[in-house]
């Protein structure tokens, strides 16, 4: 019974992701997660209170994954510099993974408290990952720089979901260059 439960969070898991992705979280519905399951809508409120609750989870198993997916790009990397390259590179490599869509489409404003908390400690994990390597670079304050250098990541993502003019790569290499050059280009 337990595998059948966690089969069926797993589906729901899923169900999210592909409504998150295809729609934002307008799409993220229990009716539409019921749909996409096959499961009964009162089925869905037995693994789920809200849909806070959904992207909670989300967070929690999919956070983590990306996170392990820059570090090992970054432990591959052998100077500083190539380090802040690699964390950025592979943050927007990522940004076609149903996973990283959907946490992408989640806005923190419609969320309660406890998981706007959860997401901000997942990107604080995953800014802690390049504060060595700017402090190698000489930065004095690393974490504020590896915060900025997350800003840089995050608006080329939101360029690239937007499907903007310029192709992936082209905002790719402007990111890093942004993130490795500043203004100088």
């Amino acid at each position: 019974m337990a595998e059948h439960r966690t089969m069926q969070r797993g589906a729901l898991l899923d169900a999210a992701r592909s409504l998150l992705s295809e729609g934002g979280t307008e799409a993220l519905t229990f009716p539409a997660l019921a749909e996409r399951t096959g499961l009964a809508r009162s089925s869905v409120y037995e693994y789920f209170r809200s849909r806070a609750a959904v992207v909670e989870e989300l967070c929690a198993v999919d956070f983590p994954v990306w996170a392990a997916e820059v570090e090992a790009a970054l432990a591959a990397a052998d100077t500083p510099e190539a380090k802040v390259e690699a964390y950025v590179r592979q943050q927007l490599a990522l940004v076609g993974d149903r996973r990283h869509r959907a946490v992408v489409a989640i806005s923190a404003s419609e969320l309660d408290a406890g998981a706007r908390d959860k997401i901000r400690a997942a990107h604080g994990g995953l800014i802690a990952i390049v504060v060595e390597a700017l402090g190698d670079l000489g930065h004095t304050h690393p974490r504020l720089a590896a915060m900025m250098v997350q800003g840089v990541v995050d608006a080329a993502v939101r360029r690239i979901e937007l499907g903007a003019a310029e192709e992936p790569d082209v905002i790719a290499e402007a990111a890093v260059s942004m993130a490795l050059r500043g203004v100088r280009g």
